[in-house]
């Protein structure tokens, strides 16, 4: 039975993916130092035989390189990093801490193990603003933010590795994702940002004009997306739906689902993020890939969740 590592593996992408493997009978070992992560989102795993749990930081040398010798994984799954954007402009340094030179801790320790592929979730934020919609992997990148910059930095730090130690690679560039487990918070995702907003009976802030537009791919989707580069993909592909939707179009339809008014308030534009975002999937498609849930089945999915467990 192969053996993934999976770090950020108790955050929302993670678990999903977490889940995913073990359904498909591969042993799963999850790093995670649960700063953004939560141990409720891995808890029904914690009994399986096939997978094991460790709190450690990513940039913690010592105990990296303990887990990656003592458990030999075969593929690692990147998900583990500082992940809101907003907080990459306040404190860069911080961010580049976590996902720069935890990245590299990662990749020296996969080289000298002999792992067969490293999987990296990226981001839309790599991509200029200046790039043609819907935007193609070979589109013009240029990131607003620090974090986009350490995504593109570590695609580039990939890229390297490959060419040097020949350590395989795949790149998934995601759209926004939303889903089940999302966090309010620290991820400042909007889809559960807008549904803990309205079930709390608090107003909804949108940043800007709100015709600002997202491509809003589905947690379960991106799992399986993570799930077929095992054995068939490298490179680089977007993992989307190709399907621009507004912030206004979004608030509307949760709205809709909740069945109740809730107050509308418009703040101010952040310059770092872009205008319009939607990502090209045909590459992804052509190998397999396809997503399973559309938006509004997908928002109905959320809220329910959120309602049962917020």
């Amino acid at each position: 039975m192969e053996k993934c590592l999976v770090t950020g593996g108790a955050g929302f992408i993670g678990s999903h993916l977490v889940d995913m493997l073990l359904k498909n009978n591969f042993k799963v070992i999850v790093i995670d130092d649960l700063s953004s992560g939560n141990i409720e989102n891995i808890k029904h795993n914690l009994n399986n035989p096939d997978f094991k749990f460790l709190e450690l930081d990513i940039t913690d040398k010592e105990k990296v390189k303990e887990t990656f010798i003592s458990e030999r994984p075969d593929y690692v799954f990147h998900l583990a990093a500082q992940i809101n954007l907003r907080e990459s402009i306040k404190d860069p340094i911080n961010d580049a801490r976590i996902n720069i030179l935890g990245l590299l801790n990662l990749l020296e320790n996969s080289r000298e193990n002999k792992v067969k592929k490293f999987i990296f979730s990226s981001s839309a934020a790599v991509y200029s603003d200046e790039a043609k919609i819907p935007i193609s992997e070979n589109d013009k990148t240029g990131p607003l933010s620090p974090y986009g910059i350490t995504k593109l930095t570590t695609e580039k730090y990939l890229e390297f590795y490959k060419r040097e130690y020949l350590l395989d690679f795949v790149i998934l560039r995601y759209s926004n994702v939303y889903g089940p487990r999302q966090n309010t918070k620290g991820e400042a995702g909007v889809v559960s940002v807008f549904i803990n907003n309205i079930l709390n009976n608090k107003p909804i802030f949108i940043n800007g004009s709100g015709e600002q537009t997202r491509d809003y791919i589905f947690v379960e989707d991106v799992a399986f997306a993570n799930l077929i580069t095992i054995k068939d993909l490298s490179g680089i592909y977007n993992v989307s739906t190709k399907i621009e939707t507004s912030v206004n179009e979004l608030h509307q339809k949760i709205r809709d689902i909740a069945n109740k008014p809730i107050e509308k308030i418009n703040a101010p534009e952040i310059n770092a993020e872009l205008k319009r975002s939607c990502l090209d999937n045909q590459k992804i498609c052509f190998k397999g890939w396809y997503y399973k849930t559309d938006l509004n089945r997908g928002l109905l999915k959320t809220y329910n969740w959120f309602k049962e467990n917020i």
